[in-house]
């Protein structure tokens, strides 16, 4: 438990430290960022449990249009792991954000860690199996599913890498990174049915997407798609079995035209939370360098005991990478406010005698 060194300013931030001094919070501020983004993630995971019923509930129905491809091939099987992988994964990480769990309980966070890394991996390609066919395959919606999925794994390895060389800023900084544009797709959630709503008011005029006919007939049956859709003959007569027709994008119709404007509108959709999700993270991270400092020199005195070399810069930093002024610790105790350089000629010496 977190115990304050100031006075609460107010009842209500002492009622409140009650509550977030115990899970190990120390500031308002990160328990009120932790409470809105991880409570957004954990109540979007928790909603979506149910599709691990996946025949039953996230295909009991045509789930507009979209089952008739995630119920055969690739799209299939990649959809099923996505979900068994990534639920279970956006669950548990909520937990490794608490404080209190990564002090006191650090083995029930390592190996917390490793379970979702493997988790989130293993989604990732479920993720790849299935951009092809998602919302309408177009390819901007294919691109922002690779782009997003590769930057999520590149963030948790750079993360891994970096815990394993004891830098734990770089490790803090790169997982929140990785579970941001991770959490994008929530935001795109948002954004898409009300891009939907837009574009099915007809202020910008109408819009169509071309869809297949086999898709068009899972969705709304044989009867309703040959009376809406005849150009869908070829697709009855066996003289085109990949057929295409075009439908109108509109929330207003029927399944296979909310399905649509669902499709029409997630390209532009992804695409802006991820970016919003992309920004936002770099703005919390420059926000919060007083964190940033102080668990690199908690990092630096790690890697002094574990003998490595160049402590304060043994991970990914950029002294060590690019050209950045070099690091100097600034811890108070005496053995350890040896400057820097001191510290890597202590090294290097030693390095020499064990030469």
């Amino acid at each position: 438990m977190v115990k304050p060194t100031r006075r609460p300013a107010n009842a209500f931030v002492a009622a409140v430290r009650k509550i977030y001094n115990p899970i190990g919070f120390s500031k308002g501020y990160n328990f009120v960022l932790f409470f809105i983004f991880a409570g957004a993630l954990m109540g979007f995971t928790l909603a979506r449990f149910q599709y691990l019923d996946y025949y039953g509930v996230f295909c009991g129905d045509t789930a507009l249009g979209e089952c008739y491809f995630y119920t055969r091939g690739i799209a299939e099987y990649g959809l099923l792991i996505h979900l068994a992988t990534i639920l279970p994964a956006s669950f548990l990480v909520v937990f490794q954000f608490v404080p209190a769990i990564r002090h006191k309980f650090i083995l029930v966070h390592r190996v917390n860690g490793y379970v979702i890394l493997v988790l989130s991996l293993v989604s990732t390609v479920g993720a790849f199996m299935i951009a092809r066919n998602a919302f309408g395959g177009g390819l901007e919606t294919q691109l922002a599913v690779g782009l997003l999925g590769i930057m999520f794994v590149v963030c948790l390895t750079l993360g891994y890498i970096n815990i394993k060389r004891l830098q734990l800023e770089q490790h803090r900084a790169w997982m929140l990174r990785g579970w941001f544009y991770a959490s994008s797709i929530i935001t795109l959630r948002i954004i898409l049915i009300l891009m939907a709503m837009v574009i099915s008011s007809g202020w910008t005029g109408e819009y169509f997407a071309v869809r297949q006919c086999a898709q068009v007939n899972y969705t709304l049956g044989e009867s309703a798609t040959r009376a809406g859709y005849p150009d869908c003959e070829a697709f009855y007569s066996g003289e085109d079995p990949y057929k295409q027709a075009m439908v109108k994008a509109t929330m207003n119709g029927d399944t296979m035209t909310a399905g649509a404007a669902m499709g029409l509108s997630f390209g532009p959709s992804i695409w802006l939370a991820f970016v919003l999700h992309a920004v936002g993270i770099e703005v919390y991270l420059r926000l919060t360098p007083f964190e940033h400092d102080r668990l690199r020199n908690v990092s630096y005195q790690r890697q002094i005991e574990a003998g490595m070399r160049n402590p304060g810069m043994a991970g990914l930093t950029a002294d060590r990478l690019g050209d950045a002024v070099p690091w100097k610790p600034t811890i108070n105790s005496a053995q350890d406010a040896v400057p820097l350089e001191s510290q890597q000629s202590i090294s290097e010496g030693d390095e020499t005698s064990k030469q």
